[in-house]
């Protein structure tokens, strides 16, 4: 593990207006890693999510990428600190009036000088990384789910990024697709040297593929370890959100007034 880490975030809250969503965040992402970041809904994993890449502001605390606080970036700045980070949008949010071709060519185009003879050269390779080189010439509305997605992650690592982002990966996958994106998230942050984090509530795929994990309830880190530690973590949140329990922490009930009384029964 690298003594420098890419990615520090330290004491980060964030709030919108005066609900809080975010109190007192502190990770640390290593270089070659993958990571994941876990809760259920509305935890503030997507809201931190858009801290990591600059959408948004924290309302205390820091952000910092390889060595730059993200907060601190004027628009220049932050452009081409973006332009280091790849990111896999949920469902993988293709162009739809673009070819598969045109799709991961789109970074490339816009953002280097390339030659279109290296382009063509390069958008092959990336798809062929994904398994997907013979679908070059589909539009978006001919493939599945699962091909869609990988077509996205060779769309998201088209500029070698020395960050990725995830945000639900495997939202929506059947089993097989599941574990091939899986296995090509961890294939492709090996290939590339990267750092990747994983905004999933996915336990069981994430924990083949992930370094560390970070779990996040009620805007607190709430649990944090490698796959094996998790596993064997004895905290009640933990053992409820990996085996998906009903009874636990989590509770099955909004709260709310007695059922008696709701439907009007005398005692």
């Amino acid at each position: 593990m690298s003594a420098q880490p890419l990615v520090e975030i330290r004491d980060v809250n964030f709030s919108y207006d005066s609900r809080p969503i975010l109190k007192g965040i502190n990770m640390t992402f290593h270089k070659g890693k993958v990571i994941a970041i876990m809760g259920g809904s509305g935890c503030g994993k997507t809201t931190l999510f858009r801290l990591i890449g600059g959408a948004l502001r924290p309302t205390r605390g820091e952000i910092k990428i390889d060595g730059q606080v993200m907060h601190e970036l004027n628009q220049q700045e932050l452009y081409a600190m973006r332009r280091k980070m790849g990111v896999l949008f949920q469902f993988g949010a293709l162009f739809t009036d673009m070819s598969v071709y045109d799709n991961v060519a789109f970074q490339m185009r816009e953002h280097t000088d390339l030659p279109e003879e290296m382009i063509h050269d390069l958008v092959m390779m990336k798809l062929n990384a994904v398994g997907l080189r013979g679908t070059h010439a589909l539009m978006p509305a001919e493939l599945s789910g699962g091909m869609a997605r990988r077509v996205a992650l060779a769309r998201t690592v088209a500029l070698d990024p020395m960050l990725i982002l995830y945000d639900e990966p495997f939202a929506g996958l059947d089993p097989i697709s599941l574990t091939v994106v899986g296995n090509s998230i961890r294939r492709l942050n090996n290939a590339l040297g990267a750092t990747s984090v994983v905004v999933t509530h996915d336990v069981q795929e994430s924990l083949k593929i992930v370094d560390y994990i970070y779990f996040i309830a009620d805007g607190v880190i709430v649990a944090e370890g490698t796959p094996d530690e998790i596993k064997a973590s004895d905290k009640p949140f933990v053992h409820q959100f990996v085996h998906g329990e009903m009874d636990g922490p989590v509770p099955f009930h909004y709260p709310g007034n007695d059922y008696k009384q709701d439907l009007g029964v005398l005692a």
